[in-house]
């Protein structure tokens, strides 16, 4: 810690200041995703790992608690209780006997479509808090330093599924139109 290129206050501040404005975005982002799932009978770690499962299609268990930020085991559990549901099936490849991989079953590809649709029946207080941004630039706040740092915690495999889903979200769109 010789090569300190901050001081202790700056780190300080700033693990201080990163804390309080993720907590409380976090509760914010929580409550909307918990609303809007609710009449689905889902908690957030399940349809987490029903969205990622369905973009990744065909993720191996790993993969999903990776991008999920999650414990294997939570990732596993919580998928177990999909496929018990008929919304995830389990298997194994011929050629890797080693990883559970997690496909979206038909019934669950129903589910989230459905729940897309019916989005904006539940009230997003993110996004209302971000209306005035976006009244008056045009666009969303964006994240390209959030970004920076995930990607230096979590690596440039976390990043690229990140997008990945990001851009499968928006071809859905643009098909759709």
């Amino acid at each position: 810690m010789t090569d300190q290129f901050y001081t202790m206050k700056e780190a300080m501040l700033y693990s201080q200041r990163i804390a309080q404005l993720s907590k409380a975005l976090w509760k914010a982002v929580e409550k909307d995703w918990q609303t809007w799932i609710k009449p689905y009978d889902l908690n957030i770690n399940e349809h987490h790992i029903l969205w990622i499962s369905y973009h990744l299609k065909g993720a191996t268990i790993s993969d999903v608690a990776k991008f999920g930020v999650m414990h294997v085991s939570t990732a596993f559990n919580f998928s177990k209780k999909l496929e018990e549901r008929g919304l995830l099936s389990f298997s194994k490849r011929d050629t890797d006997k080693r990883n559970t991989y997690v496909d979206v079953t038909e019934k669950g590809q129903q589910l989230l479509e459905e729940m897309y649709e019916n989005y904006h029946e539940t009230p997003h207080s993110v996004i209302e808090g971000s209306r005035p941004v976006k009244d008056l630039y045009g666009r969303f706040p964006e994240f390209m330093d959030v970004m920076a740092v995930i990607r230096n915690i979590y690596g440039d495999d976390f990043m690229e599924i990140f997008e990945r889903s990001i851009q499968n979200i928006d071809d859905s769109f643009t098909k759709a139109e």
